[in-house]
């Protein structure tokens, strides 16, 4: 079966999710993890990209980024299979860490950019590994980087953060912290179902940038939209 087309072109902007073999946890201990976004910061350097938001779970890894140039797909290949050979190095193993191919679902707007990044953000609190009182905290999100102000190069919230009506100031991140925290209070187990919504499908926007984005990345195919 030929593989689904990578829809890439300049300022793309993505939703980027992948989970470990078989479900394992891949990233329960804190080398790996720290492997992971080692590694991540090197690839988002490497390929110009903006990391608008991340987290490493135990088994799974969420990305939101766009990327200024179409390099999604070299750039994922580089992340995954080099995070692969340091894994297996280490521990002396081999074989393949990924479930499969990553997800990589476009993004319309800068409004869905910051609803994949909240998403993202609130991913340790209702997974039960951090509580709301200690959101910021968690050693492998974006969210601890912005709120210390221990970003690295190409890890930015322009673009998603003013959204909210904050800025990139740290009164700014404590804003948005407890507007984290207003969403989880107000919908502590609606997690499942926006994680769904923003976790499946091809694209996230409405039906004419849909229709629009087909038709240049196939312009000889007719574009037909689901309704996803």
């Amino acid at each position: 079966m030929a593989r689904k087309l990578r829809i890439q072109y300049p300022g793309a902007i993505y939703h980027v999710l992948n989970r470990g073999n078989y479900k394992s946890d891949i990233f329960a201990d804190q080398g790996a993890a720290h492997a992971f976004v080692q590694t991540l910061e090197e690839a988002v350097e490497r390929y110009g990209w903006r990391l608008g938001a991340y987290v490493v779970m135990r088994n799974h890894y969420h990305l939101a980024l766009q990327t200024p140039e179409p390099n999604l797909a070299v750039g994922m290949h580089w992340l995954q299979c080099t995070f692969a050979t340091r894994f297996n190095r280490l521990r002396n193993e081999r074989g393949h860490l990924f479930q499969g191919r990553y997800k990589a679902i476009l993004l319309e707007t800068e409004q869905d950019w910051a609803r994949v990044a909240d998403y993202i953000h609130l991913n340790p609190i209702r997974a039960g590994i951090v509580t709301p009182e200690h959101m910021g905290q968690f050693r492998w999100s974006s969210l601890m980087r912005f709120h210390k102000n221990m970003k690295f190069n190409g890890l930015s919230s322009l673009g998603w953060l003013h959204t909210h009506g904050v800025q990139d100031t740290p009164q700014g991140w404590e804003d948005y912290i407890e507007i984290l925290r207003g969403k989880h209070a107000e919908a502590p187990a609606s997690g499942d179902v926006e994680g769904g919504e923003l976790s499946s499908g091809w694209a996230i926007g409405s039906a004419a940038w849909k229709v629009q984005t087909l038709k240049d990345a196939l312009p000889d195919v007719e574009a037909s939209v689901s309704s996803e």
